[in-house]
């Protein structure tokens, strides 16, 4: 029921989205979801600008989730995304931007939850 997808600068080999996937696995019970229902997507070599500057390491992250979002757990799982891209992929994170949607209607399976 979530979806977690990533625009990043740099190019991603298998070995690095196995990576991120493994931690996100992990990060995503921070928002009170499992990780069978955990949906990745990677968006590699990605132009992004920040401040007018085109980013050498960046990221835009898109957090969806099926009903409402948690402001204290979103707090939470924004530090958890940094410290993974930065530990994976040398990201500071004063260059990923993090947003979070709820949604009340999620398809999967042929019907709604």
């Amino acid at each position: 029921m979530p979806m977690i997808n990533s625009k990043v600068t740099m190019e991603l080999s298998e070995e690095k989205r196995d990576a991120l996937a493994k931690e996100f696995g992990k990060a995503i019970s921070i928002l009170g979801k499992p990780e069978s229902y955990l949906m990745l997507g990677f968006e590699p070599n990605s132009s992004l600008y920040f401040a007018g500057k085109q980013l050498e390491k960046g990221a835009f992250v898109q957090v969806q989730l099926y009903g409402g979002e948690n402001p204290s757990a979103c707090d939470k799982m924004t530090g958890k995304i940094c410290e993974i891209f930065d530990k994976e992929l040398g990201i500071p994170g004063d260059k990923i931007y993090i947003t979070y949607s709820g949604f009340e209607n999620w398809g999967w399976n042929g019907r709604n939850f």
